[in-house]
């Protein structure tokens, strides 16, 4: 099955793209090193900060996804019009993929610019790329801090052409129907088609829900 067929099946109306918290009704919205800072007091990265976000963010994943679950691995990547090359994942895949044979199952299509709303919007289009894999075929460890990393010079790191905007990888569990999204350091969303599969989840962490969302996400589950 097709990505967007899955999709339009289990999540109608969904559009992988940051805020999914926003856009669906079940789901959790938990935010990372709450208290702590990007940068020390003489301006340099704070690591321990990062180091908390790795952590949690991993805890979470762990929390959802086994070894031999089967997932769908998401990348939208953003590309300016006037480049020429339209098919090239970055290095989500090329370095996160453990079995190489696998990326000949990566599949490919263009969309319209998932940010309308920008000022440039015309000027981008997405490219969006999707393999069926088991979790312990790709370094998931490596994707979470890239992702975590994406303001700062930490590697590892997605690569980005100059003007485009960074890569987003969501990670899919096909046979539980949620979706894991790390949007940067500052914190991850879970979406769920049934909110019992996720309130374990929220029963485990809801010490790190975002404040803002913590008083819907409370109502939902209680």
């Amino acid at each position: 099955m097709e990505l967007k067929e899955y999709l339009n099946t289990t999540f109608p109306g969904l559009i992988l793209k940051p805020s999914l918290y926003n856009q669906w009704d079940i789901g959790l919205h938990f935010e990372f090193a709450q208290g702590m800072y990007q940068f020390n007091d003489d301006n340099t990265l704070n690591l321990d900060m990062f180091n908390r976000v790795y952590n949690q963010a991993l805890a979470i994943f762990d929390y959802l996804f086994s070894d031999q679950d089967e997932i769908f691995l998401v990348t939208n990547v953003y590309h300016l019009k006037c480049l020429k090359d339209r098919t090239n994942p970055i290095k989500v895949y090329q370095c996160s993929i453990k079995n190489k044979n696998l990326k000949f199952n990566i599949r490919q299509t263009t969309l319209p610019f998932v940010f309308d709303d920008e000022e440039d919007a015309d000027e981008f289009y997405t490219s969006q790329f999707f393999l069926k894999c088991n979790n312990s075929d790709i370094r998931y460890l490596s994707l979470i801090k890239a992702a975590c990393n994406e303001d700062f010079p930490l590697k590892p790191k997605f690569g980005r052409r100059n003007g485009s905007y960074y890569p987003d990888v969501f990670f899919h569990k096909r046979f539980k129907k949620y979706h894991f999204f790390i949007y940067d350091d500052r914190g991850c969303e879970v979406i769920a088609n049934n909110k019992e599969t996720i309130r374990p989840l929220y029963n485990q962490y809801k010490n790190w829900l975002g404040e803002y969302d913590k008083e819907k996400i409370e109502l939902l589950f209680n």
